[in-house]
């Protein structure tokens, strides 16, 4: 089940782009001419810089398919890298949402959630890259053991972060840790593993919810499909 127009697909990719590349300008500040590389250091820029790249190279084969194939049928080169993305900037969104915003507020940290930028690194762009998800992506590619390998992306970010912070590196305000729920100084050893093993169950399980609905839909669509006589687009 998706919306079998290119000419529709590519003016939401392109927008898409330019709306992620506008987050990763702000935050980073490469609209200002000083660069703050730390902000290169955090999932979260890293995440969306993963979507900018597959919006980029969604946009760039929907071309090619739209002066090739014409008009009608999807332009996706791989749905289930697709699904690798979007998990990635779900973990974005969530963290955000579940533990950095009610911190900024337990805590009085002095952080003030919810502005232009923080809205569009954490929550516009996981949200245009679900929605192209299901708007634009043949539905039924996606498979049960995707989830372990999509939680490879966070995984080796996390590998990064304890090496980078255990060697001396720091984040932004010289911290050695990048998120809250990360600080082995405040935490503890135990206190981080409750954290981490916590937050990877709750996003597995998100995992394997994209799954169901992915087969689901792709179901749904399979037999529409066959009761009209029309042809089944491959995932």
């Amino acid at each position: 089940m998706f919306i079998p127009d290119r000419r529709l697909a590519l003016a939401y990719r392109v927008i898409a782009a330019g709306l992620v590349f506008w987050g990763i300008a702000r935050i980073t500040g490469l609209f200002t001419g000083h660069v703050a590389g730390v902000q290169f250091l955090y999932f979260t820029v890293l995440s969306n810089i993963l979507c900018l790249g597959w919006f980029v190279a969604l946009a760039a084969r929907t071309v090619r398919d739209l002066v090739r194939d014409g008009t009608r049928g999807q332009s996706t080169p791989s749905a289930r890298f697709g699904g690798a993305v979007m998990m990635a900037i779900t973990v974005t969104m969530l963290i955000y949402l579940i533990i950095l915003v009610p911190e900024a507020f337990t805590q009085r940290s002095g952080y003030t959630p919810f502005t232009l930028t923080d809205n569009l690194i954490h929550i516009f762009t996981p949200l245009l890259t679900i929605g192209d998800w299901l708007l634009f992506t043949a539905k039924g590619a996606f498979r049960w053991y995707d989830p372990p390998l999509w939680a490879i992306v966070p995984a080796a970010y996390l590998v990064f972060a304890f090496a980078y912070g255990g060697l001396g590196g720091t984040f932004g305000g010289g911290t050695p840790y990048p998120y809250p729920f990360m600080e082995v100084d405040r935490l503890g050893i135990g206190g981080v593993a409750v954290w981490l093993v916590g937050l990877g169950v709750a996003l597995e399980i998100v995992a394997f919810v994209y799954v169901a609905l992915d087969r689901g839909l792709g179901v749904v669509a399979r037999r529409f499909a066959r009761r009209s006589g029309a042809p089944v687009a491959a995932p």
